[in-house]
C-alpha cells in the first residue's frame, strides 16, 4: 500500500489522502513521498489530505454501528459502508479546499 500511496499522491493528492487513513500507513506513505518526491510543499499537502480523510473514513464504521437495530449482515454493511466511503470521497475533496 505504501508504494501506491506514494505513486498516487504525485497524482492526485487528495485521492492519496482519502485513501491513506491508517496511522502506520500514514507515517510510511508521507516519508516515502518526500523520498520519492523530494517536494516538501507536495507532501505537507498529503499531510493535510490525511487530516481531512481521517474522520471522513469512519464513514464507513457506520452502517456496522446500526447492524443490530436494523438487522444487517455483515455483507450489507460491508457494501453499505463502501458506498458511504465513495460519498466520503466528495466530503473530503470539498473540506480539503478549507485546509
Amino acid at each position: 500500500m505504501g508504494g501506491r500511496s506514494t505513486w498516487l499522491s504525485g497524482k492526485k493528492i487528495g485521492l492519496a489522502g482519502f485513501l491513506t487513513a491508517l496511522p502506520l500507513t500514514t507515517l510510511l506513505a508521507l516519508a516515502f513521498s518526500q523520498i520519492e518526491w523530494g517536494d516538501s510543499k507536495q507532501t505537507v499537502e498529503y499531510a493535510k489530505s490525511v487530516f481531512v480523510a481521517i474522520p471522513v473514513s469512519i464513514l464507513f464504521f457506520v452502517p456496522f454501528l446500526m447492524a443490530d437495530k436494523f438487522n444487517l449482515n455483515f455483507w450489507t454493511c460491508y457494501s453499505m459502508g463502501i458506498a458511504l466511503l465513495g460519498l466520503g470521497y466528495f466530503i473530503h475533496a470539498y473540506a480539503s479546499k478549507f485546509v
